[in-house]
């Protein structure tokens, strides 16, 4: 746990008693703060109280007294209008920050020179915190990775000789963390999502710029150049006297930087250009998508390993993460694809383009733009499974394109793809979970549902052992 004091003997409200909140409500009680804390679900308030919190409701609340609010990253700050509570502080003349912020104000200047890796982007983020982690784990730092994967950042061990923070930063987090300055940047890409919360396209670009605002000379700033609205940041950041630049790409030829091309990973960061490994063969990373994953967490690690020959080395003994395009295991011939990350069309994309013969579990809440821009993935479909909130308005769209069942539940959609896809005729065929959609319409999260996918997954093939033993 990080400790935090700056609070001591002041009250801090904490709205939101997820694991990001329960964490900094601790931290400041650890701290000498006056907590008070509301969640507006009785069983988060419930585990709150049984934890040791004073939990009130905020709404009934003087505010005179209150110095900062701790706000979730999922209670809207700005847009589509600020939550009632953020213009209370506001009123009161309190901070509104998160516990990124927190984190930020306590480790800032430590003594003990532990770094700091922050990593945003609309897509990819997670695989590239995870791996970055990995393959600084690997090279014998002692990587602590949280944020918004994993551990609250809160909860991670306090600074100390040789450790790198790795921190996966949602816009959401970026924008209550005003002081929070990394070592090393990342930024993979921006695409349109989130616009309800920040109000525009312009300003989600705009937030996810924060991740570079503090940094100074002697930083690194590793960003994906292959969308407009990020090469327009790398122009921006490489304008001012502050980080090094290092843009990234795949696709094309950089002469400055790291990048993809025909499969293979190029460094061009020094005075030569130089190959560092065929991606290719990388199982547990398929596809472009995962290629700009690893050129960001390349470019991210080099500045803090000796020899960056070691980092492909270690990118190779990475074991792929949880839910994003996860091989879940086969039944005969068929492969199972766990994919619950993708919650938009643009992440849905990624795992499209990785199979020739899909049997696609798609649905959930559906984002603004629905799946119209998937178009060109439709002849890799075979057949479409919709399920959730969604299944009508996927079904307008996939009408006269590809085949498709209202299956309604993922379990149903499940043993319908089991049934169908031995029946392919070509090449292998894939059950895919990639709903480009939210998942809150039947379940908790994105993890509750890949779960879910894999505990169908092991009585179907539990069920199919039993059928080849009769």
């Amino acid at each position: 746990m990080i400790p935090v004091a700056e609070f001591e003997g002041r009250t801090v409200a904490v709205y939101g008693l997820a694991r990001s909140g329960i964490s900094a409500a601790k931290v400041l009680l650890a701290g000498g703060a006056n907590v008070i804390a509301w969640d507006d679900k009785p069983d988060a308030r419930a585990a709150g109280a049984k934890l040791g919190l004073t939990v009130a409701d905020l709404s009934l609340r003087n505010w005179s007294d209150v110095a900062a609010l701790i706000l979730s990253p999922g209670v809207p700050l700005t847009h589509p209008a600020p939550h009632p509570f953020v213009e209370r502080a506001r009123q009161a003349g309190a901070e509104v920050i998160g516990d990124m912020e927190l984190f930020a104000r306590a480790v800032s200047g430590n003594s003990a020179g532990a770094k700091i890796v922050a990593i945003t982007g609309t897509n990819g983020k997670s695989t590239t915190t995870a791996l970055i982690g990995h393959v600084l784990a690997r090279l014998g730092f002692n990587a602590q990775v949280g944020g918004n994967i994993g551990n609250p950042v809160l909860d991670l061990a306090p600074p100390s000789a040789g450790i790198v923070y790795v921190l996966e930063l949602s816009s959401y987090q970026l924008d209550l963390a005003p002081s929070l300055k990394p070592d090393v940047a990342v930024l993979i890409n921006i695409t349109p999502d989130h616009i309800d919360r920040h109000g525009s396209m312009e300003h989600y670009a705009e937030v996810k710029g924060y991740i570079f605002r503090h940094q100074t000379r002697g930083d690194i700033a590793v960003i994906g150049v292959d969308d407009a609205y990020s090469a327009a940041l790398c122009t921006q950041v490489s304008s001012h006297a502050g980080p090094t630049v290092m843009p990234v790409s795949v696709g094309k030829v950089l002469g400055r930087g790291v990048f993809v091309l025909d499969g293979k990973l190029y460094d061009a960061g020094g005075a030569t250009t130089r190959e560092i490994r065929d991606l290719r063969s990388l199982g547990h990373l398929p596809g472009a998508h995962n290629w700009q994953n690893i050129a960001a967490a390349y470019a991210a690690t080099r500045s803090l390993v000796k020899d960056p020959r070691d980092i492909a080395g270690a990118i190779a003994t990475f074991p792929g993460l949880a839910h994003r395009i996860e091989q879940v295991g086969t039944i005969g011939h068929v492969r199972f694809v766990n994919d619950s990350k993708a919650t938009n069309a643009e992440a849905a994309a990624k795992a499209l383009a990785c199979y020739d013969n899909i049997y696609w579990i798609a649905g959930g809440k559906a984002k603004e733009g629905g799946i119209e821009s998937l178009a060109p993935f439709f002849p890799r479909i075979r057949k479409a499974y919709l399920i959730g909130a969604a299944t009508d308005r996927f079904a307008e769209t996939l009408n006269g394109h590809v085949e498709f069942d209202r299956s309604g539940t993922l379990d149903a959609a499940m043993r319908s793809a089991a049934a169908d896809a031995p029946q392919a005729r070509d090449g292998e065929p894939v059950v895919l979970l990639s709903p480009a959609c939210a998942s809150f319409d039947q379940f908790r999260d994105f993890e509750h549902r890949g779960d879910e996918f894999k505990r169908v997954f092991a009585i179907l093939a539990e069920e199919a052992r039993l059928r080849g033993a009769a």
